[in-house]
């Protein structure tokens, strides 16, 4: 009897503290306030700036569909990590563009690519940064698929050593996290074994877990020189409609040794981090992909948005959902509002 007239009575002090009394607005009077109790919280520390390097040497030609973004030679390449460590942007990912390409994707694991020279230099000239090197295929092949094809199809097996030898040569050249983005199944088993047997058991792996087959691509691909020649990359990346399966290639990944997940894109993808986010407890990323910021900027371009604003208010919701990592090309505009 007692336990039902407690319930009772805190029933009736509940149904009290409604409007007059409750007025949810005292809490959001002012700037001082509002930033007093808000509950989530973007530092420049939780960005990676994502950087496109090509050969040669003074090079910084602008990305057409990114505006703000560049293909860089090394030297470039080192000025602009640079100022990311100033900002204190937690790091960048690099991708390459090598000179010629070949339907062996050669470039991506040569000892002397692209990538690996810039990671040596970077390493060298601006120490402390982190340095993720994006390790996929498509930017080295010629035919543009993030695999070996074999009689028109990627061949998933095949393909695991050349990520692999990759990945080692970019440890060896000095790389603080190697990042597979191809979505072949098993290669961060492979990847793992690599780097174990050849004296890297410390190098992480984030492992681009849930990446979707996205129409938001599209300004990357202008980015990388990446466009696949013929068909897609559906048969290996994930059906957008899919979210229990994204959890499913989340936990394969890390039962085969990922340190850390990527969901890929973020904004139409919110409540996959959210599930990862709950299921999960590992480092989790996610990828705000150049459709993303490219669709941002050409509204701010014709005056419909404001760029701080909404900038600011998409990485918000995606560190809202989970994402304690935002690899953004917002990343220094970001870090400079903060």
């Amino acid at each position: 009897m007692g336990r039902e007239w407690l319930a009772v009575g805190f029933s009736r002090i509940l149904a009290r503290m409604s409007f007059p009394q409750t007025r949810m607005r005292r809490l959001r009077v002012n700037e001082s306030m509002r930033a007093l109790v808000r509950e989530t919280h973007l530092e420049p520390a939780n960005f990676i700036l994502p950087l496109f390097v090509v050969p040669g040497d003074g090079i910084r030609k602008e990305i057409g569909s990114m505006p703000g973004n560049y293909q860089m030679s090394i030297d470039r390449t080192v000025e602009e990590c640079r100022e990311v460590k100033a900002l204190g942007i937690g790091g960048v990912i690099l991708f390459g563009i090598p000179e010629t390409k070949d339907e062996l994707a050669s470039g991506g694991y040569d000892p002397n690519g692209i990538v690996q020279q810039a990671v040596r230099a970077i390493k060298a000239e601006v120490p402390g940064l982190v340095v993720i090197t994006d390790v996929c295929n498509c930017e080295y092949t010629s035919h543009g698929h993030c695999g070996k094809v074999v009689n028109g199809e990627v061949d998933n097996d095949a393909t695991l050593e050349w990520l692999a030898e990759s990945a080692l040569t970019h440890a060896q050249a000095g790389a603080d996290i190697v990042a597979p983005s191809d979505m072949m199944d098993g290669r961060v088993a492979a990847i793992r074994a690599k780097l174990d047997a050849n004296g890297f058991p410390l190098t992480p792996i984030l492992s681009y877990a849930a990446k979707f087959a996205s129409g938001f691509y599209g300004p990357f691909r202008e980015a990388a020189e990446s466009t696949p020649q013929f068909g897609d990359r559906r048969s290996y990346q994930m059906d957008p409609a899919n979210g229990r399966e994204a959890l499913r290639e989340i936990e394969l990944d890390l039962a085969e040794g990922a340190d850390m997940i990527m969901v890929k894109p973020a904004l139409a993808y919110l409540d996959i981090i959210k599930m990862a986010r709950e299921r999960f407890d590992v480092p989790l990323s996610a990828y705000q992909v150049s459709g993303e910021f490219s669709m941002i900027m050409a509204a701010v371009r014709l005056g419909w948005i404001d760029k701080d604003r909404i900038m600011m208010e998409t990485l918000t919701s995606i560190k809202r959902a989970g994402a304690s990592i935002i690899l953004t090309y917002f990343a220094k505009d970001a870090a400079r509002l903060l």
